[in-house]
């Protein structure tokens, strides 16, 4: 049995500024879908730009690029625009927090000592404007998946990623690029929504109910938007869906939390 824990993590005084919190997760960036990388790129760049006016908080949630390795003088090449996206909202005074995913795991201390933003590793715990928030990227949580789970374990052990280093880039990073692939593709062929008995993020949610109480999970690695309320009428479970496809996201005004869709007339959310 693999056992998760969580943080809890006190951000009081960040949390008390004023301005909406916004979620988002699973940008991909460096993986062409839809719409090429640097398309998709400048899209979510527009969106952080927007959302910058009435934003208090910015949280992104996992799988923000489509693989990331910080060698020891090195980072992978590009992603100029976001990142520099990122350092503005900064120093407009919102606060950015961001959690790995299972295609970026191996961030390091990049991210907290050049921008100033903090990087979680495992789901965190945390009250916002007086609700209760539980956020994960959702890699590795429910039932089953013990390959993964497995593959997971290996990938963080700090002997692979000592290893790892000795490869050059230009070998690293195309190989990591090719299994980063196979792994997408794998997840995102489970496009359909496949109900209360069988989402396992949802059992695991409402598994977690039993022990907690949270007013809203939030995760991303499913892509899809998902918003589902939990058996006991009071969670809510909302999977922030991707950019790969939906370019959707969810946004709390101290009130009410919404999932929505920017300039994506189609999107559709489940439940």
């Amino acid at each position: 049995m693999v056992i998760l824990w969580h943080r809890i993590l006190d951000l009081s005084n960040s949390s008390k500024t004023l301005g909406k919190i916004y979620f988002a997760s699973d940008f991909h960036l460096g993986a062409d879908a839809i719409l090429k990388s640097a398309d998709r790129e400048k899209l979510i760049c527009n969106w952080l730009d927007e959302i910058s006016l009435d934003a208090g908080q910015v949280w992104l949630v996992g799988d923000l690029f489509d693989f990331w390795f910080e060698y020891n003088k090195a980072i992978p090449k590009g992603f100029a625009r976001f990142l520099s996206r990122l350092v503005i909202l900064k120093e407009k005074g919102i606060d950015v927090q961001v959690f790995t995913g299972n295609h970026d795991l191996w961030m390091k201390d990049y991210f907290y000592s050049e921008l100033g933003i903090p990087v979680h590793h495992h789901p965190v715990q945390i009250n916002l404007s007086g609700k209760k928030f539980y956020l994960a990227h959702g890699d590795g949580l429910g039932p089953g998946d013990l390959g993964f789970k497995l593959m997971k374990k290996v990938f963080k052990n700090s002997f692979s990623i000592f290893l790892y280093r000795w490869l050059h880039p230009d070998l690293g990073i195309p190989l990591a690029n090719y299994f980063s692939g196979k792994s997408r593709n794998a997840q995102t062929m489970l496009k359909e929504y496949l109900g209360r008995e069988n989402e396992w993020l949802i059992q695991y949610v409402e598994r977690k109910s039993l022990m907690l109480d949270i007013d809203y999970y939030i995760f991303g690695h499913r892509h899809l938007p998902i918003d589902y309320k939990l058996k006991n009428q009071t969670s809510r479970y909302i999977n922030l869906g991707d950019w790969l496809v939906h370019q959707s996201y969810a946004v709390f005004d101290g009130q009410e939390l919404e999932l929505k869709f920017y300039r994506n007339e189609n999107g559709k959310i489940y439940s």
